[in-house]
């Protein structure tokens, strides 16, 4: 739990009388534990609070909302010099006449003072107006009796970051302000992680991991380093859950270059802190559910953590699982470690660079650290620049005029060692076109010259003709050996397709030959996928593992079906029967599939947003899933359940539809997916009944889970329960999040029960949800899970209801509540690969 989201057990916080509570510290009157100073608008205060319900307890001087029912203090004082309160006396902060703020302890002694330098101080301050005044935007400032700021928080950050601070570089001095995470969650003392700018070249930020004075490091090292600045001045972000825009502004001046950021009108408490993890999260208040909501976080994956991908190696961010590659002419210095997800030793060059090779251009990149930074140059100079020094590994450039900069408007960076922290940002604000010096290119970046060194051989005709003649045979006994081995894997395919039965409900009819469906060699699939390699692979199921590659020019996700797995073959059969029969636009599409001795691998189509559980149970993603989104994800599942049960030729049961199944393309529209439990229905049958029970608990129907009946009902069950998840956001494996009932359908139903239903929206959705449309779907959720398959409505009359927004629905019964003691689970969990009577538990991870 991260410092936002504490609940402090002790508080010295007690408001002035009426009349008394005041803006601001004169001298005189100094301040002590029990009374604050508030803001003239009165969204923050300045006082003593205690984190801990130690004893004594230990007393900090900080500056906290106090619109929040959940103390958070934004800045502290005393951070290494806690006070506490004595017998007699208690700890007091004055206002001096050397206009100086200085906390004492209970006995006199001087915890923290701010140190300032006025010069002359014989004239009297009282008569002259010299006040500590707490403004509306949390900054607490030293005023002389001019109004000018002598002193101010905002220049001496904790872990916080408010809207107005800056955060910035000085050229001269190398110095500026850093945020420094706390120790503990209640621990406000000095942590381990410094946010600040780099004062090497004033052109980047990092989160680094170590103690620092004043800029001079001391067993320090670099944790997550931002993109070197481009020369965009203001970068907005619409920030869905907090209803605001969030203005990020980067501005460089004469004498320094600082990050500062503003909110638009109206929002929420918005606010940046370096938590004692070392996460830099984006937070903002949520009323509704009376906590902080993660916005935003960096890292914000393993991979684009500094150096992670070691040396040449890049963090690909724009795949669905991000991961890391080598830069182009590389490869894996130590290919074993980098399959098995260890990348710090990165990535070796695979041909030796010559001086006059030329530059590959990288568009969307995060440009690697250690470079050196060359002003004044345009674009051409830039190249120049690097292509003369034959010691230059690449290069990048940046005109930095719109930024207002006086002097140097143009940024040209260059390396001559390592690449290291590189990343692949794609659109996203800080890419740019990274030029890398790469082998065997030319100068305009062609790879058809052939080396001008090579040495010219001329081979006399006989030889050339024989070379010629043997090349022929041996080309052509490979085609003959490739064309047995097809043969032979298209009859292994009609085998595994063919042989069917009607026990498995797809009928002696469904042989490969009922269909056209491309059949790709598994030579291409081992080359799109770099034999497989984990920096390709971008899932993992109880079936086989999951790739990302190009095949014939287009980006599919492939799935390595298990060798040794019975049921990845009956899987392997379902999918491509089923899929290969079925086109809706809310079913994923498969696009081939290869079968070559014991590999079997499907070629399905790519989503970009990967699997519904992915983003909407991730409380740093799931604010893209706006109420609108998420009406439509429910509206376009819905229908594609309607095309299975009824308007496709085949009558299809899912039998595991669970947010995992769910994909979501670009434009964040789902499709079902993995079909490899499903079952297909003649026309007269209704109900079918099975030894083997397939699915996921908690989405199976009770009569499914228990008896092993299945119907179209057992699909509408469990669409109900993704129903509930997708407007809760709460898993309906979770145990935390509702208010002690035994699951998550008997919590709906209660809150329903007692007309509470909008309470059980996801709070990240309070501000774009319609209480209509609310209350609507969970009715009909409620309807899907009812205990008698029969009291559950078809597909039909749900998509029907969803798309009319019906107000006129009959009132459900009681969910159906099945718990087994975990007694019970576990031996069925135990049972599972020990009987076919027993319960199969899967969690298939997305593709």
């Amino acid at each position: 739990m991260d410092r936002a989201a504490i609940t402090y057990a002790t508080v010295l916080l007690v408001l002035l009388p009426r009349g008394a509570s005041d803006d601001r510290l004169v001298l005189g009157k100094p301040l002590l534990p029990g009374t604050t100073i508030v803001s003239d608008g009165g969204g923050f205060a300045l006082g003593f609070f205690s984190p801990t319900s130690s004893a004594p307890a230990k007393l900090y001087l900080g500056v906290w909302y106090t619109d929040i029912p959940r103390l958070t203090a934004v800045w502290v004082a005393n951070r290494e010099a806690p006070a506490t309160n004595g017998t007699t006396s208690a700890p007091t902060l004055s206002l001096t006449d050397t206009s100086n703020l200085v906390l004492s302890d209970a006995e006199g002694r001087v915890l923290w003072t701010t140190n300032v330098a006025t010069g002359d101080s014989s004239s009297s301050p009282a008569a002259t107006g010299l006040a500590t005044v707490l403004l509306n935007t949390g900054n607490l400032v030293i005023r002389s009796p001019n109004g000018t700021a002598l002193w101010q928080s905002f220049e001496h950050p904790a872990d916080t970051f408010l809207p107005g601070m800056r955060i910035r570089v000085r050229y001269r001095s190398r110095d500026g302000e850093r945020l420094v995470s706390w120790r503990g969650p209640d621990d406000p003392s000095p942590g381990s992680f410094t946010y600040g700018m780099d004062p090497d070249t004033f052109l980047q930020a990092f989160i680094w991991n170590g103690t620092r004075q004043v800029f001079v490091w001391n067993g320090t090292r670099p944790m997550l380093r931002s993109a070197p600045w481009t020369g965009f001045m203001v970068d907005g972000q619409y920030q869905a859950n907090s209803s605001a825009y969030i203005y990020v502004a980067i501005v460089n001046t004469e004498e320094d270059t600082y990050i500062s950021y503003s909110l638009s009108d109206g929002a929420a408490h918005t606010r940046y802190v370096l938590t004692y993890s070392g996460e830099y999260q984006l937070q903002s208040w949520n009323g509704s559910s009376s906590a902080w909501a993660v916005l935003g976080k960096w890292p914000t994956w393993e991979c684009n953590r500094y150096g992670h991908c070691g040396p040449y190696g890049y963090c690909d961010s724009t795949m669905a699982a991000p991961t890391c590659r080598c830069l182009d002419g590389f490869e894996p210095a130590n290919s074993d470690e980098w399959s098995s997800g260890r990348f710090s030793r990165g990535c070796r060059r695979k041909e030796a660079l010559r001086c006059g090779d030329g530059f590959l251009a990288l568009p969307g990149m995060k440009s690697p650290d250690k470079f050196v930074l060359v002003q004044n140059r345009t674009a051409g100079e830039c190249a120049a620049e690097c292509a003369r020094n034959c010691s230059c590994v690449a290069y990048a450039y940046a005109d930095l005029s719109s930024s207002g900069t006086k002097g140097g408007v143009t940024r040209c960076l260059v390396w001559a060692g390592e690449l290291i922290d590189t990343e692949k940002m794609g659109d996203m604000a800080g890419g740019e076109t990274l030029y890398l010096r790469s082998a065997g290119l030319d100068d305009t970046g062609s790879r058809s010259r052939a080396k001008t060194n090579a040495m010219k051989i001329v081979l006399p005709t006989v030889l050339v003709s024989s070379i010629a003649i043997l090349a022929g045979i041996i080309l052509a006994c490979f085609k003959l050996q490739a064309r047995k081995r097809n043969r032979e894997d298209h009859k292994k395919l009609g085998l595994i397709l063919g042989g069917t039965n009607t026990s498995d409900g797809l009928g002696e009819e469904n042989t490969a030959q009922d269909f056209e469906f491309p059949f790709v060699r598994f030579e291409d699939i081992v080359a799109a996928t770099d034999n497989f390699s984990e920096a390709c692979k971008i899932g993992q199921g109880g079936f086989g593992k999951v790739y990302k590659a190009m095949l014939n020019g287009k980006e599919v996700a492939i799935k390595r079906m298990s060798k040794d797995s019975e049921q990845g073959t009956k899987e392997f059969r379902n999918e491509v029967v089923l899929i290969a029969r079925l086109q809706h636009r809310n079913l994923v599409r498969l696009f081939g599939c290869s079968v070559q001795g014991d590999e079997k691998t499907l070629i399905y189509e790519y989503l970009p947003n990967k699997s519904l559980d992915a983003t909407l149970f991730d409380n740093s993603r799931k604010m893209l899933l706006d109420w609108p989104i998420r009406f439509n994800i429910i509206k376009g599942v819905a229908r594609g359940l309607l095309y299975l049960h009824q308007d496709s030729r085949l009558t299809i049961i899912h039998r595991d539809l669970k947010a995992a199944n769910v994909l979501l393309d670009g434009e964040m529209r789902p499709k079902i997916a993995d079909f490899g439990m499903a079952r297909i229905f003649n026309d007269n049958q209704t109900k079918a009944n099975t030894h083997r029970v397939a699915g996921t608990y908690g989405y199976m129907a009770p009569e499914y889970a228990m008896e092993g009946i299945f119907s179209i009902k057992s699909d509408v069950y469990s669409f109900g329960v993704l129903l509930v998840e997708i407007v809760t956001g709460v898993k309906r494996s979770s145990i935390d999040d509702i208010m002690g009932f035994p699951n998550l359908m008997i919590y709906a139903w209660n809150m329903w029960k007692e007309g509470k239903t909008g309470y059980l929206a996801d709070s990240s959705i309070m501000d774009t949800c319609l209480p209509d449309e609310i209350l609507l779907c969970i009715q009909v959720a409620l309807l899907c899970v009812q205990e008698n398959p029969d009291d559950r409505p078809h597909m039909s009359y749900v998509v029907l209801s969803l798309e009319n927004r019906s107000t006129a629905l009959p009132k459900p019964n009681q969910p159906a509540y099945f718990a087994q003691r975990s007694t019970e689970i576990e031996q069925i969990r135990y049972n599972t690969y020990n009987s076919v009577n027993t319960l199969t538990l899967t969690n298939i991870e997305a593709r």
